[in-house]
């Protein structure tokens, strides 16, 4: 019998071990020593609220799930249909191809195919790679079509640390900007600064009891262009770190709170390359050249490791 998310793919290095699935090229497991690091799905199960899935061409929501490229209007099928929204892009389900799978690495492939509101077919991979540095994901898009092509991508990895609940945990996040969004549709409506705010972790502080399910921007980044993003319990001094490269300019951050079976047990900490609602907004879009062009292809990588 197959598990309903494919084929698993195992690697270890470096004293972490990960399982990525068939199903979505998803992280279904990632660990340090025998402590888990995000919090996935079992094998005999399906994934759920997006867990450890890639989010392209594009992540979060798109309003009525529409926008204009190229001179044209083009429709999504709304995949939240709830709030009128085509959500986290065309690859969550779908079976990705292994092209190579070593000990320590496996890489996937996906021909994303011109279809009914994205009229251009993509060559997609990804490399998920442990060392003792911990896990390096490498997001890739190429176009094979003769026009442009709008892109952006995501993941959604949980980061857990011990049991849960997250409350007592300590969160910091380099970001200067909150995006708020409509309490009906959760889309984008402005910008606030985080300075003297309930969301201002750029120090690290308790997340005590606040709901989160926010895009924040304005990065703080290290001289080579890293963002990194870190929860921790203050008890134990064990803690997750998750670190985004210059092209990700956003981070969701979800605490799952109306989810009654696994509210605030993790924390969703979604490295994106643009936000919420950016093919209609035209914010953070990468603009992929037709197929032959110098820029036809595009790459964006993330990682996670552990603390102690």
């Amino acid at each position: 019998m197959r598990a309903p998310s494919g084929d698993q793919f195992e690697i270890a290095g470096g004293g972490y071990r990960a399982v990525v699935t068939e199903s979505g090229a998803a992280l279904r497991t990632l660990e340090h020593a025998g402590r888990p690091l995000v919090d996935g799905f079992a094998e005999e199960e399906m994934t759920s609220g997006g867990r450890g899935q890639l989010l392209m061409p594009w992540p979060n929501r798109l309003r009525d799930g529409r926008y204009r490229w190229g001179g044209r209007e083009h429709q999504l099928a709304l995949t939240e249909p709830g709030r009128a929204n085509a959500s986290h892009g065309l690859v969550r389900w779908v079976a990705w191809t292994a092209e190579e799978h070593t000990g320590h690495s496996v890489s996937l492939s996906y021909r994303l195919m011109a279809q009914s509101g994205y009229p251009w077919t993509l060559d997609l991979h990804v490399v998920y790679d442990l060392s003792a540095d911990g896990l390096t994901v490498t997001q890739t898009a190429s176009n094979t079509s003769t026009t442009p092509a709008p892109w952006a991508s995501g993941a959604h990895p949980y980061l857990r640390v011990g049991a849960g609940p997250v409350d007592p945990l300590e969160l910091t996040l380099p970001a200067a900007t909150r995006i708020l969004v409509d309490p009906e549709r959760l889309l984008p409506v402005g910008t606030e600064e985080v300075e003297g705010t309930t969301y201002d972790f750029r120090v690290a502080r308790p997340l005590r009891d606040l709901p989160l399910d926010d895009g924040f921007t304005d990065l703080v980044r290290d001289d080579d262009g890293t963002a990194t993003a870190v929860l921790r319990d203050p008890r134990s001094g064990e803690g997750v770190a998750l670190w985004v490269d210059r092209h990700h300019t956003a981070l969701q951050v979800y605490s799952a709170d109306e989810v009654a079976a696994t509210a605030r047990r993790s924390l969703a900490v979604e490295p994106m390359t643009a936000p919420a609602d950016a093919f209609a907004s035209g914010t953070g879009v990468v603009t992929l050249g037709a197929a032959g062009e110098p820029d036809d292809s595009f790459s964006a990588t993330w990682g996670i490791r552990a603390l102690d």
